[in-house]
């Protein structure tokens, strides 16, 4: 029978699992307590939270969600980093944290609906957040409207040279 703070747990997770946009499965065995509190505070920056959570509680909480295939993956001790806005965010934070640090493991990452496998973390965190896609767009936009801007008015620019040098021949 199990116990109410362990109900509780799955409902909070439960809740939690189904709003983010990616779930990062981590183990953190080998990191001390400066470490870990150094890897929350640049995921508190990032708007990205991150908990230890058991993996039993973990299993039936991503059942209630439809979430399958992550039993492998949910053995040893478990912190999870939850993203509700960008989903690469918690990828940038974990490869800039294992550049000073060998620790922690990704396990596994579930990325907009599909489960990818730990070694997936490097390519996340090398895709350009909505913000920077966005600059590349907006940029690109203007780029063709300034080339079309400037295609355009170029045989008006060339009539009006035309007539200078003409007034020019005529007046000589």
């Amino acid at each position: 029978m199990p116990n109410t703070k362990n109900i509780q747990q799955v409902e909070v997770l439960t809740e939690k699992l189904g709003r983010a946009k990616a779930i990062y499965f981590t183990e953190y065995l080998g990191l001390n307590v400066e470490d870990i509190t150094e890897l929350r505070r640049d995921f508190h920056k990032s708007d990205v939270e991150y908990a230890v959570a058991k993996n039993t509680l973990l299993k039936l909480a991503a059942k209630n969600n439809g979430l399958e295939g992550m039993d492998s993956y949910l053995n040893g001790p478990t912190a999870i980093a939850l993203s509700y806005e960008d989903p690469t965010s918690p990828a940038r934070v974990l490869k800039n944290f294992t550049n000073d640090h060998d620790l922690p493991e990704v396990k596994a990452i579930y990325f907009d609906g599909d489960l990818l496998d730990g070694s997936e973390l490097k390519r996340i965190a090398e895709m350009p957040t909505k913000e920077e896609l966005l600059s590349i767009l907006a940029a690109l936009l203007n780029s063709s409207m300034t080339k079309l801007a400037r295609t355009l008015q170029a045989p008006m620019a060339d009539v009006g040279y035309a007539l200078s040098n003409l007034k020019e021949q005529k007046s000589n």
